[in-house]
């Protein structure tokens, strides 16, 4: 037996009045009136001979039938969103997006993308930067470098490398008047810092190298990115606490060095994330494998 379906602009009216509420702001958010939106609920309710609303008191809820109806309705919604979003998007099938952060697509993934547009000359790579997590149902973007412990719901988490915490300077500094021969020469340098997310670094080694944590309090110099913090030791305005992405491949062509040989490990790491339970279009599956294992190749 063949199930007729309802009014496509009835469960429309139902999803959005269901998500808000209320039939003003479903009204709103699909740029009809009030009425409509009470007009097109009322028939669909006939339709499906089903109360889907209960109203009272000018508030807005949901039937027991309603709120098992809405998951279904919602998915669908979802799917039709995303088949269409494939659909317009057909003549992008050479284009990957790849969203990451300022520094770490400055630092760590331009140098090496060469590689992979040389292996791949039918991929055009587009990378943009921001602080902000991907939301790949609403950003137009692939596959994202996002940094933590790999656990996030719904994604596909494939781990890239660790991350260690080491101070850098350049050579010229280490050879100057006042050379850097253990930890507590710091005290004659200007450390450089960087605010945000690694504004603790400098307190936190110099805990592992056995030094009072207000030795990171001597006056220094902050930057709000950290390629901007690592440019400056290159420059040897002074000394900055390393990250091993951000800093491996200036220490490789020699702009930069590692004054000492402690380290400290970080408990997180840096992860190629995309949405989990999709096929991968070619462009990605390329992609993926050719970074997972260019992050285990030193530069």
């Amino acid at each position: 037996m063949t199930v007729r379906l309802p009014s496509l602009n009835g469960l429309r009216a139902f999803e959005a009045a269901a998500r808000h509420l209320s039939f003003t702001q479903a009204a709103s958010e699909l740029n009809v009136t009030q009425t409509a939106i009470s007009h097109q609920i009322k028939r669909l309710e006939e339709e499906l001979g089903i109360p889907l609303f209960v109203r009272q008191n000018r508030a807005l809820t949901l039937t027991p039938q309603a709120t098992d109806y809405l998951p279904g309705i919602r998915a669908a919604f979802n799917d039709l969103r995303l088949a269409t979003d494939r659909l317009l998007r057909k003549d992008d099938d050479h284009v990957l997006t790849v969203s990451t952060l300022a520094s770490l697509a400055a630092k760590w993934l331009l140098p090496r993308l060469t590689a992979f547009q040389e292996e791949h000359h039918g991929i055009d790579v587009r990378i943009t930067t921001s602080t902000s997590l991907v939301d790949f149902q609403r950003d137009n973007v692939d596959a994202a470098i996002r940094y933590g412990r790999g656990q996030w719901p719904g994604l596909r988490a494939d781990w890239l490398m660790a991350d260690e915490l080491f101070p850098v300077c350049s050579p010229s500094l280490l050879k100057g008047n006042k050379p850097l021969k253990c930890p507590e020469d710091l005290k004659d340098h200007v450390l450089l810092h960087t605010s945000n997310a690694n504004s603790d670094d400098w307190r936190l080694w110099l805990w592992a190298a056995g030094l009072p944590a207000d030795f990171s309090k001597q006056p220094g110099v902050t930057f709000d990115m950290i390629f901007m913090t690592v440019q400056a030791a290159i420059d040897g305005l002074g000394v900055a606490m390393g990250r091993t992405a951000y800093v491996q491949e200036d220490i490789a062509r020699g702009r930069l060095v590692v004054p000492f040989k402690i380290t400290l490990p970080v408990d997180a790491g840096f992860y190629l994330v995309s949405p989990a339970g999709r096929t991968d279009p070619p462009k990605l599956s390329a992609f993926r494998q050719w970074l997972v294992a260019s992050a285990q190749t030193k530069p």
